[in-house]
């Protein structure tokens, strides 16, 4: 889709390996506000270790807080995108 291309490839670019991660587990958890407690274990990982990737990730426009302990995408369907793009999570 030309989304995919321009719109969402352009943010998708910007990321780091670990962003891409973050943001590909929160896509597998479903649409809307997810827990970070979530996240860190649809990773595997301790909820604090993923403090410094969601600071970035927020300071970068990609997600926002709309609740304490709850993340969710800024920009309309980029959690299918992710979904395309990153096929298979890594844990």
């Amino acid at each position: 889709p030309r989304l995919d291309q321009n719109f969402f490839r352009v943010r998708f670019d910007r990321l780091t390996p670990s962003e891409k991660n973050f943001l590909r587990a929160m896509a597998e958890l479903g649409p809307g506000a997810q827990r970070t407690g979530d996240i860190a274990k649809t990773l595997g990982v301790g909820v604090t270790s993923l403090g410094p990737v969601r600071a970035k990730l927020i300071k970068k426009g990609m997600i926002y807080s709309p609740g304490h302990g709850d993340m969710a995408f800024t920009v309309p369907l980029f959690d299918e995108f992710m979904i395309r793009a990153i096929p298979k999570l890594k844990q």
